[in-house]
C-alpha cells in the first residue's frame, strides 16, 4: 500500500530565516463539516465563570534582530480581530523560523448582568504596569499588575515608551487560575529570556488551561523559580468540559485524521490485532506454575485489575512453529486501538492510537561509519507502542502530534508533518524491529549522536502499511461517562504482556567494546540505552504514565 505525500517544512538557510516573514500554516486539505451536538467546535468554550475564544490572527509589534545563540530571533504579536464583549489577556510570541500557528485566548465574563456591589467579576483591569525590558527604544516589555485577588495571564509588547493603557488587558480572579511553569525558551538575549507557559500539571485530570501568551524575566530564575513566575494559566471549572467532542464527532476526527502507520520495507515483526494473538497461542503464565493457560479471544479469562505484582505474565507456546507464527504477527488483522482524553484542561483532545506488537526483534547498533546487527538484545515479547494527535476544541483543526520512541518521544508541530497527498492525514512510520514511530523516513539513532553512536531506529515507506482512520477500536473515552465505551476485558490486565528477559549477551557486548574507539570503550555503559543489557516484560497502555498524564518527552 503506497500513498503520495506531502511535506510542508521544506527548510530554509539561516539567511533565508531573516527575511522570512512568517505565514499562517493551513492544513493541505480544508475541514469537513462536523457532526453536531456538545460545544466542540463551535469556536467558543466555557470555562465555568469565564467564556474563551481562540484567537488566531496577529499584528507583529516587534521581529528581534539576529544575534548570536539558538533562540535569539523571535517576533511578537498583538492579538486582532477579538470577538465584541471578549478581551485581550495577553500577546503572543514565537521563534521567526516556524510558520504562523500559534494562538492566544481572550475572555468574557459569562454572566455579566448578574454583579452585585459585593460580587467579585472574573476579569478585571489591571492597577497599571511594570516595565519588565525594552530594546532600543523599539520594543517595551510589560507585565500587568493584577488588583487584589487577581492574576495576570500574559505580558504585552509596545514599539513605544508610554505605558499601556489599563483597558489593553484583563487579569483574572485568582479562583479561575492555576499556577503555570516555563515551557519552551523562544527567545535569550544577554539575561533578557523569554519563554512559552503552560499550566504546572497536566494530564486526564488535570484543569488548567494554557493562555498562549508568555513569559519574560531578567532575573536568573533558578534560584527562586516559584516567585519569579508571577503569571498564572487558566482554570477549567466547568464539570462537563462541554467543548470536548461526543463519540459520534470522535469517530469524525479519527475518519479524518487517522494517520497511515508505514512499517519498514524488512521488518519481520508486525502488529496484529489483541484477539488474533491471543486465538493463535498467547499463554497466560501464573507464578508457581510451569504450565500456561489459553487466553480466551476476548481476554475475558485475564486476571483484572490489582497491580503489576509479578503473579502473572504472557508468553508465546514452547511449539517451535506455533511460537514463530506469533512473532511475525499479522499485519491483516491489525487495528489500532484508541484511548481519547482531555488535554490542557479540555480546550484540546487527544486521540491516542495504541498499536500492538506480538514481538519485538533484536536491535542494530551504528558505531561510527559501522552498522552492527544483534542477535537477541533487544528482543522481547509483546510490544506496545503508540503516536498521539492533539485537535483543537475550539475548531477541531490537529496541531500537533507526539510520536512514541521507546522509553521517550517528542511532540511534532502539525506544520512539520508528512500527510497523505489530498488529505488531512499524517503519515507515522514505524522502526524496523522496535516500532518505535517517527514524522519522515530515514534513520533515527537512540544514543549519544554526536560521537555516531547508539541504536538504529530505520523507517521508511513500504506495502506494508496500516490506514488508522478505518481499522480503529475506540477503548477508552472516560470523559464521555460511565458505559459510553465498552473497554475490552484485556485493557484491564494490569501485569505484564511478556516475560522478564536478561540477555545472556557477554559475546556481543565484547563484540561491541571491541568496536569502540579507546576513549569512549570505559564509558560504555552510559552510551547505549539500557534495554541492551536485558529487558522487563512490557505492560499494557493502562499502565503506562501516559494513560493518564500528559506526553513524556
Amino acid at each position: 500500500m503506497f500513498c503520495d505525500c506531502f511535506y510542508w517544512n521544506k527548510g530554509f538557510s539561516e539567511l533565508e530565516w531573516e527575511s522570512f516573514e512568517s505565514k499562517p500554516f493551513s492544513l493541505p486539505s480544508p475541514l469537513p463539516r462536523w457532526p453536531q451536538g456538545s460545544g466542540f467546535a463551535t469556536g467558543r468554550i466555557n470555562l465555568g465563570e469565564i467564556q474563551v475564544v481562540k484567537v488566531t490572527e496577529f499584528d507583529r509589534v516587534w521581529k528581534c534582530g539576529r544575534s548570536r545563540g539558538k533562540s535569539s530571533c523571535a517576533s511578537f504579536y498583538k492579538p486582532v480581530g477579538i470577538p465584541e464583549g471578549f478581551h485581550c489577556l495577553g500577546h503572543y510570541c514565537q521563534p521567526n523560523n516556524q510558520p504562523l500557528r500559534g494562538f492566544v485566548l481572550a475572555a468574557r465574563d459569562n454572566n455579566p448582568g448578574h454583579l452585585a456591589d459585593d460580587h467579585r467579576p472574573p476579569l478585571k483591569k489591571p492597577v497599571n504596569y511594570s516595565l519588565v525590558w525594552s530594546s532600543d527604544s523599539d520594543c517595551y516589555f510589560w507585565l500587568p499588575n493584577p488588583p487584589v485577588g487577581y492574576r495576570a495571564v500574559g505580558v504585552i509588547v509596545t514599539d513605544g515608551s508610554e505605558e499601556p493603557e489599563v483597558d489593553e488587558v484583563r487579569c483574572v480572579r485568582e479562583d479561575l487560575t492555576e499556577s503555570c511553569e516555563t515551557g519552551e525558551k523562544v527567545l535569550g538575549m544577554g539575561s533578557f529570556n523569554v519563554w512559552s507557559t503552560k499550566p504546572c500539571e497536566t494530564g486526564i485530570w488535570s484543569r488548567g488551561v494554557e493562555v498562549g501568551s508568555f513569559f519574560c524575566s531578567t532575573n536568573d530564575m533558578s534560584s527562586n523559580y516559584k516567585a519569579a513566575m508571577n503569571i498564572a494559566c487558566l482554570k477549567n471549572l466547568d464539570p462537563s468540559l462541554h467543548g470536548m467532542p461526543n463519540l459520534d464527532q470522535v469517530h469524525a476526527l479519527i475518519q479524518h485524521y487517522g494517520p497511515m502507520v508505514y512499517f519498514h520495507p524488512e521488518e519481520t515483526y508486525m502488529p496484529s490485532s489483541v484477539p488474533w494473538f491471543f486465538k493463535n497461542g498467547a499463554l497466560l503464565y501464573r507464578s508457581g506454575k510451569s504450565q500456561g493457560e489459553p487466553i480466551n479471544s476476548t481476554g475475558s479469562n485475564l486476571p483484572a485489575g490489582g497491580e503489576n505484582d509479578g503473579s502473572f505474565w504472557i508468553d508465546l507456546p514452547e511449539d517451535d512453529e506455533v511460537r514463530s507464527n506469533l512473532k511475525k504477527g499479522n499485519l491483516e488483522s491489525s487495528e489500532l486501538y484508541v484511548h481519547v482524553k482531555p488535554a490542557l484542561g479540555g480546550i484540546f483532545t487527544d486521540i491516542v492510537m495504541w498499536i500492538f506488537c506480538p514481538f519485538n526483534g533484536p536491535a542494530t547498533l551504528k558505531i561510527g561509519l559501522l552498522t552492527v546487527p544483534m542477535n537477541r538484545i533487544g528482543e522481547h515479547i509483546g510490544d506496545w507502542e503508540h503516536f498521539t494527535f492533539r485537535i483543537s476544541n475550539f475548531n477541531g483543526k490537529l496541531t500537533q502530534m507526539f510520536f512514541s520512541q521507546h522509553s521517550g518521544g517528542g511532540w511534532v508541530d502539525v506544520s512539520d508533518l508528512e500527510f497523505v497527498k489530498g488529505s488531512n492525514k499524517p503519515v507515522v512510520y514505524s522502526s524496523k524491529h522496535g516500532h518505535a514511530s517517527f514524522p519522515h523516513p530515514g534513520m533515527y539513532l537512540q544514543g549519544p549522536s554526536k560521537l555516531g553512536i547508539g541504536v538504529r531506529n530505520d523507517v521508511a515507506k513500504s506495502k506494508y502499511a496500516v490506514d488508522s482512520s478505518q481499522r480503529y477500536r475506540i477503548v477508552a473515552a472516560e470523559y464521555l461517562g460511565e458505559g459510553a465505551v465498552s473497554e475490552p476485558c484485556w485493557l484491564q490486565f494490569m501485569r505484564e504482556w511478556g516475560p522478564t528477559i536478561v540477555y545472556d549477551s557477554a559475546a556481543e557486548i565484547n563484540k561491541i567494546i571491541d568496536l569502540l574507539p579507546l576513549i569512549v570503550r570505559y564509558s560504555f555503559e552510559s552510551l547505549f540505552p539500557i534495554e541492551l543489557y536485558g529487558e522487563e516484560g512490557p505492560t499494557g497502555p493502562k499502565e503506562k504514565d501516559n494513560w493518564e498524564g500528559d506526553e513524556m518527552c
